[in-house]
């Protein structure tokens, strides 16, 4: 008999690529899209923005929802919704109807993301199956972001720039195929609520911090509507801690973070992402603006970085069973920042070749983090994967975004404040950002080697959350 749980992990791991794709194909081609939508600046900006907006502020929800409703059912509705509005952005002759489509996209990824990790804790109880099944799905990921710059870039320079939305419909359409037949139904049913005060609060808070920092940079950090934005965002997450303690079914039960693993691994999370997302971003224009590369070999510049990464997610679990996973994370943190720290060394004569080594030890780093998923999920009650998913997934977006604007905001500063003519202040302030995220990603290391050290002595599971089994579908 086909043992379909490893078909599911293909859904499940498409419908991750196709949105992590998405993520990584556009931005190579917004000024083609600027010219010939006539978009301003700012229409364009909102473009990247509705999507991330929608998308980090609904994530907490779609993991409630994969909770109550299932995990199969809340997976297969993200992926119509993500697909339909792909389709919708591809078709798009005008700025408001594709800004409009990206924030329906949001809508859709903040229901593939956490419940993709969800039915991964659902579909593989054992440990070591589920570890192994992890490295797979973090490989996609990888593989994602060396075909998106390159996909993006190829697009943009041969064919309409709606192909790279339209591309996501016949990956949806196989994955919807392959998820429908492989993920099977769980028939028993979790009779809980949807906890609507913590969803309406948690929804706010996050809606609200991410437009602060989407906007921040343009208003102006002191401005009466960013610190506004920031206001509300406070007060909603405070409200939501008061909801979520006397709530009888709490979306998120704050005792998980009693769990040291569960607590560091989000943190690690966060510092990795704060330190990358904003080096990944500016890369991009450092290998275009500085280096003279077009947008296709910009593109193709990642590939074997993410190579790299997608072979050592898969062999992960190996290591980590020589290493710890303590040892494994942290060596992975050390790796990524020396490679970030000498990238900073390469001047503007800098040759592809100059790159290529740290990038491909960037790529090994990466690639080690992977284990530290497994981790984080494998003690949690099931009746709670998907919440504790989309807590893991926003702290990768909010602190990516705080990564991209807080070394954005240092790189234009910097930048604005050199007497240098442009391409060599740029290049000054990029160097100078370098640095300050190369300390970030080490700060990763003391934190990963504390809170996820193994126990001494047997130490009862922290979550006091009732363990619910399965879910309705």
């Amino acid at each position: 008999m086909v043992d379909r749980r490893w078909w599911a992990l293909g859904a499940v791991a498409l419908g991750t690529f196709m949105t992590y794709l998405d993520n990584n194909v556009g931005n190579v081609a917004l000024p083609t899209i600027q010219r010939e939508l006539g978009l301003t600046i700012s229409g364009l900006e909102w473009i990247v923005s509705a999507y991330i907006l929608v998308f980090a502020g609904l994530m907490l929800a779609g993991g409630r929802l994969a909770d109550v409703l299932g995990t199969r059912r809340v997976f297969v509705t993200g992926l119509l919704i993500f697909t339909a509005a792909s389709l919708a952005a591809g078709l798009a002759t005008s700025g408001p109807a594709l800004i409009a489509a990206r924030a329906v996209q949001g809508v859709g990824a903040a229901m593939l993301t956490p419940t993709a990790l969800a039915l991964i804790t659902q579909l593989f109880p054992d440990p070591a199956e589920r570890g192994r099944a992890v490295g797979l799905w973090g490989a996609t990921g990888a593989l994602s972001m060396a075909l998106g710059p390159a996909t993006g870039g190829f697009i943009s320079e041969n064919l309409h720039w709606g192909w790279i939305y339209l591309i996501n419909v016949p990956i949806g359409a196989v994955t919807l195929g392959l998820a429908l037949w492989a993920i099977q139904p769980v028939h028993t049913r979790i009779r809980r609520g949807l906890d609507l005060p913590g969803l309406a609060t948690s929804t706010v808070a996050l809606f609200a911090l991410t437009y602060a920092l989407i906007e921040g940079g343009v208003a102006g950090w002191t401005s009466p509507e960013i610190l506004a934005a920031f206001a509300i965002s406070l007060a909603a997450a405070l409200a939501f801690v008061l909801v979520e303690t006397r709530a009888a079914e709490p979306m998120i039960d704050l005792t998980l973070f009693r769990s040291r693993v569960f607590t560091g691994g989000t943190i690690t999370n966060g510092i990795w992402s704060f330190g990358v997302f904003g080096i990944y971003f500016f890369s991009a224009l450092w290998l275009q603006n500085v280096l003279g590369f077009s947008p296709t070999e910009a593109g193709g510049a990642f590939v074997p970085m993410a190579l790299v990464m997608a072979v050592v997610a898969i062999l992960s679990q190996r290591i980590t069973a020589l290493l710890g996973i303590a040892r494994t994370v942290a060596l992975g943190m050390a790796l990524m920042a020396v490679a970030i720290f000498m990238i900073s060394g390469i001047g503007a004569d800098g040759a592809y070749g100059d790159v290529l080594p740290w990038f491909l030890m960037y790529g090994l780093g990466g690639g080690l983090l992977v284990p530290l998923t497994a981790a984080m999920l494998s003690g949690m009650p099931e009746g709670r994967a998907g919440v504790a998913s989309g807590v893991l997934n926003v702290s990768r977006e909010v602190f990516g975004l705080l990564g991209i604007t807080v070394l954005g905001a240092l790189l234009t500063s910097r930048q604005g404040a050199s007497d240098q003519p442009p391409l060599a202040a740029f290049l000054d302030a990029y160097q100078f950002t370098l640095v300050i995220a190369a300390v970030v990603v080490l700060a990763g290391i003391p934190v990963s080697l504390y809170t996820l050290r193994a126990r001494r002595g047997p130490v009862a599971p922290a979550q006091a959350a009732p363990t619910t089994v399965g879910s309705a579908n």
